[in-house]
């Protein structure tokens, strides 16, 4: 009786051990190229209104209320319109927060599904919601993202080599 014990432990252990990076591959967080492919792609897509007070802010047209949040999460401290308007280094930043907590989330719905989780942040940019995006302009906004996204992933990354001998 010991003995099956000990080794039916023995082959859970190996099976838990077998089974450890398939978990972990499937738990890997979203690159930084990812990120920043869809923060540019967001800002690339941003409706322009034509408008300079339209009540959006940066590059990005976020609203006042939205932008609180985010930086309060992101900065731990709220930021005024005016401030993140005024700092495009700041609104990035908070912008690529967000977008790096939506992306994980989204690839973990899809399954790792890297063309489902651009299209269901795009949603949820645009809506708040990540599904729904199917028709009219929202259709139109998440396609846009959605390509604007994979041409910036399509883009050849510097190595840290060639930044320093330019």
């Amino acid at each position: 009786m010991r003995k099956n014990f000990i080794g039916l432990l023995l082959g859970g252990v190996v099976v838990s051990l077998g089974l450890s990076p398939l978990l972990v591959q499937a738990q890997q967080p979203i690159s930084d190229a990812q990120v920043g492919a869809m923060v540019e792609a967001l800002r690339l897509a941003a409706p322009q209104t034509g408008s300079q007070n339209d009540g959006l802010y940066s590059q990005w047209q976020v609203k006042p209320e939205t932008l609180k949040g985010w930086s309060k999460y992101c900065l731990k401290k709220e930021l005024t319109p005016t401030q993140f308007e005024n700092s495009p280094t700041t609104a990035r930043e908070v912008v690529s927060c967000i977008t790096r907590r939506e992306l994980n989330q989204q690839f973990r719905a899809s399954n790792n599904n890297e063309t489902a989780a651009v299209n269901g942040v795009a949603c949820w940019w645009m809506t708040g919601n990540y599904t729904g995006c199917n028709s009219g302009f929202t259709a139109t906004y998440v396609q846009k993202v959605v390509k604007l996204y994979q041409q910036e992933r399509a883009k050849p990354t510097e190595s840290p080599s060639k930044v320093l001998t330019k």
